[in-house]
C-alpha cells in the first residue's frame, strides 16, 4: 500500500491544540487519554458498566432463562456492556477536543446520568419487573420516566460533542477524524431513534399493542442498535490502517468506505422496520442492500487485518515510523 505521505495528517495535527493543563494533568498524552479530566469519569465508569454487564452475563449463564422478553437478564447484560463501551469511546473522543470551561461538569453529569439509567434497568430486573414501558405501579412509572429524562441529558451532551467535532480544530489524523465524526453522527442518530422507540412503545401500550413492535412485525430497536457502536468500529478501523502503515490516502478511502457501508446498514434497518418487516425477513431488494453493507464493512476490515498481519510479520509490534513534518 506504500508509505504514508502524511501531508494532510500533519496539517491537522499541527493546527489543532492539545487540551490545556487544566484538563490534562501531569502525565497526560494522547495515548493516556483517560487522564484528561473530561475522559476520567467516563473511562472509569465505562469499565465498571462493562464489568456489570459481564457479571450479569455470568448470572444468566448459571441461572438460565430466556433471552428475549420484558423481564430477562438480557437488558442488564446489553445495557451494561453497550453503555460502558459508549462511555469509554465518548470519553476518548472528548479528550481530543479543545477545552471548554463547562466540560468537566458536563462529563461528570453525563456519566452520572448514564450510570443511573443502567442501574435503574438493573434494579427493575432484580425486582422481577419490566424496566421499559412499565407503568403498572407508581414506582414503576416513576423509574421509567426517570430513565427517559436521564438518557435525554446524555443525548444532549453527545450532540454537543458532535457539533464541536465539526466546528473546532481537533488533533487527529484525517482518517481518524473522519472515523470519529461519522461515529458520533451515527451515535446521535441512534440516540434519537432510541427516543422514538420509547415514544412508539408508549403509544402502542395505550392502544393495547406490543410496545416493542412497529407495524405488522417491524422492530424499532433494530435501527436504534445497528449503528450505536460505529464510534467504536470506525476508529478501530482507522487505528488498524495506521498500524498497518498504509498511506494516508488509503487509510482515508478505507474509513470512508466503511462509513458509507455503516450508513447502508442504517438505511436497511430503518426501511425494514418502517415497512413492518422483521430484522432479516425483508424483500430481496432490501436484503441486497443489507448484503452490500455487510460486504463493504467486511472488505475494509479484511484489508486492514491483512495489512496488520503483513506488518506484524515484517516488524513485530513496533509502532509505525512517525509521519514527516510539513
Amino acid at each position: 500500500m506504500g508509505k504514508p505521505s502524511g501531508d494532510a495528517d500533519a496539517r491537522h495535527l499541527a493546527s489543532a491544540p492539545l487540551p490545556s493543563a487544566d484538563l490534562a494533568p501531569a502525565g497526560f498524552t494522547p495515548d493516556r487519554w483517560w487522564l484528561d479530566l473530561r475522559a476520567r469519569p467516563l473511562a472509569l465508569w465505562g469499565v465498571l458498566l462493562v464489568a456489570s454487564g459481564l457479571v450479569h452475563a455470568g448470572i444468566w449463564a448459571i441461572t438460565g432463562g430466556p433471552w428475549e422478553g420484558p423481564v430477562t437478564w438480557r437488558k442488564p447484560i446489553l445495557f451494561g456492556i453497550s453503555g460502558g463501551l459508549t462511555s469509554l469511546s465518548t470519553g476518548w473522543a472528548w479528550s481530543r477536543l479543545p477545552p471548554w470551561r463547562l466540560d468537566p461538569f458536563l462529563a461528570r453529569s453525563a456519566t452520572l446520568a448514564l450510570v443511573v439509567e443502567v442501574a435503574l434497568i438493573d434494579l427493575q430486573c432484580w425486582r422481577g419487573v419490566a424496566s421499559h414501558f412499565n407503568r403498572t405501579t407508581r414506582l414503576d412509572s416513576l423509574l421509567y420516566d426517570a430513565m427517559g429524562l436521564l438518557i435525554l441529558w446524555v443525548t444532549a451532551v453527545i450532540v454537543m460533542i458532535t457539533v464541536r467535532f465539526f466546528r473546532q480544530p481537533v488533533s487527529l489524523p484525517t482518517a481518524m477524524l473522519l472515523a470519529v465524526r461519522a461515529g458520533l453522527v451515527y451515535l446521535v442518530i441512534s440516540c434519537l431513534l432510541g427516543i422514538w422507540v420509547g415514544i412508539n412503545g408508549d403509544l402502542r401500550v395505550q392502544q393495547g399493542l406490543p410496545p416493542e413492535q412497529f407495524g405488522q412485525a417491524g422492530v424499532p430497536k433494530f435501527p436504534h442498535g445497528v449503528v450505536i457502536h460505529a464510534l467504536q468500529w470506525l476508529p478501530l478501523l482507522a487505528w488498524a490502517t495506521t498500524r498497518a502503515d498504509f498511506s494516508a490516502g488509503t487509510r482515508l478511502r478505507l474509513v470512508s468506505l466503511a462509513s458509507r457501508a455503516t450508513g447502508l446498514l442504517l438505511v436497511y434497518a430503518l426501511a425494514a422496520t418502517l415497512l413492518g418487516y422483521p430484522r432479516f425477513q425483508a424483500p430481496p431488494q432490501l436484503l441486497a442492500l443489507f448484503a452490500v453493507a455487510v460486504i463493504g464493512l467486511g472488505v475494509t476490515f479484511m484489508i486492514a487485518a491483512l495489512g496488520l498481519a503483513r506488518r506484524l510479520m515484517q516488524d513485530g509490534f513496533s509502532p509505525p515510523p512517525p509521519e514527516p513534518p510539513i
